[in-house]
């Protein structure tokens, strides 16, 4: 069960969470999260999960050289990534960084964060299909905590903002 939102009360402020993975459509689904978000007078929350690659190296050094060097990797792209949505809204997201399974990672945040009001995918446009993002949440959006919004990775920036 989860937590109670509190994203409409007094002293709380809606989020629109969005999952930076690197894939194409990501762009469209902040594109989207961000144009809301300036329209609700609402938030944006970016979520990179650095799922584990080998966790069980010999050398413990070894491991945190190579968690420093993703998480500085994972900051690299956030920061682009907050820089387009200035660029597309005027507004400064927020950023998270989690290392685990993206799917708890992404349950987890949404139960910390009680102001987390929409989850924002984009689907993908290739013959594999929607993404595995979507593909995996697909499955479960019945039992989801929050709704989740699909915005179709094909849609461009004129488009998007009709429907933003």
């Amino acid at each position: 069960m989860s937590r109670k939102r509190r994203s409409y009360e007094a002293g709380h402020k809606p989020k629109y969470l969005v999952i930076i993975d690197g894939s194409p459509e990501c762009d469209r689904a902040l594109y989207y999260a961000s144009r809301r978000a300036a329209r609700n007078n609402a938030g944006v929350l970016m979520l990179l999960v650095i799922e584990p690659e080998d966790r069980h190296q010999q050398w413990l050094g070894v491991a945190d050289i190579m968690k420093a060097e993703a998480h500085e990797a994972a900051n690299v792209i956030l920061d682009q990534f907050a820089n387009r949505a200035n660029g597309i809204a005027g507004i400064t997201p927020e950023r998270v960084i989690r290392d685990g399974e993206k799917a708890e990672e992404i349950l987890g945040l949404i139960e910390a964060d009680e102001d987390i009001a929409v989850l924002v995918l984009a689907a993908g446009t290739g013959k594999e299909g929607p993404g595995p993002l979507v593909s995996n949440l697909g499955k479960t959006v019945a039992n989801f905590p929050i709704p989740v919004a699909i915005v179709p990775g094909y849609l461009g920036d004129e488009e998007l903002d009709a429907l933003s």
